[in-house]
């Protein structure tokens, strides 16, 4: 049996352990032991990438704005789905160790892309900075930054209201994770969002599937 090798290591601001590990050829993304980014979201990620893109792959400039860079997965997606010349793909990601992680140990990684901006503010303020610009927003909660007091971002109302004001009309909130969150779809909804759920293979072909939700959050185009 091939052994588990812990590539780099540091501290959350809860105190919890964030570990990079390598088992197999594979990497992971671990804390407390539990896989918040690697195989087992990897087809979330591309998935939630494919939606995403699907009404843009017109637009001559499309702007992506992706919460938490985890692997590079979700990142690597979106730009093979919208390989505009002129796109730009911002990453909003408050930890530098991270960053550093993709770049030491994924030598595939497109953080050297010249269309890719790292953003080390997740909150609210710097999506307001961006007010009816961005073509699509995409996080996946599990590796994404938490709000204040540790909340999901989703559950941070300013948080959820910026997203809606930072999109283009016809602009696309696309929310994965690995698990249910009660209230989210009233919640898009309250903000003025169309919203659909879809739910998707954790592991393609697999003969016993488990399922992983993805909502796309449509905003209202207005009245023409």
């Amino acid at each position: 049996m091939k052994p588990r090798i812990t590539l780099a290591e540091t501290t959350l601001d809860d105190g919890s352990p964030l570990i990079l590990q390598e088992h197999d050829e594979r990497r992971y993304l671990l804390v407390h032991g539990q896989q918040i980014c690697g195989p087992a979201s990897r087809a979330a990620e591309e998935e939630i990438a494919k939606l995403a893109a699907a009404p843009f792959r017109p637009a001559r400039q499309p702007r992506i704005w992706l919460v938490g860079l985890g692997l590079g997965h979700m990142l690597r997606s979106i730009i093979a789905e919208l390989p505009q010349k002129r796109a730009v793909y911002t990453v909003a990601e408050n930890r530098s160790d991270l960053i550093d992680w993709n770049r030491e140990f994924f030598p595939e990684t497109p953080l050297s892309d010249p269309r890719v901006v790292i953003e080390p503010d997740c909150s609210a303020g710097a999506l307001n900075k961006n007010s009816g610009c961005l073509h699509a927003i995409m996080i996946h909660l599990d590796s994404a930054p938490l709000a204040s007091k540790q909340r999901l971002l989703i559950n941070d109302k300013k948080w959820l209201s910026a997203t809606y004001e930072a999109l283009q009309p016809g602009g696309l909130l696309a929310i994965a994770s690995s698990q249910k969150v009660p209230n989210l779809t009233r919640n898009l909804e309250r903000e003025g969002y169309e919203v659909i759920q879809h739910l998707v293979p954790a592991v393609p072909h697999a003969k016993k599937q488990r399922l992983l939700p993805i909502w796309l959050a449509r905003k209202s185009r207005g009245l023409a």
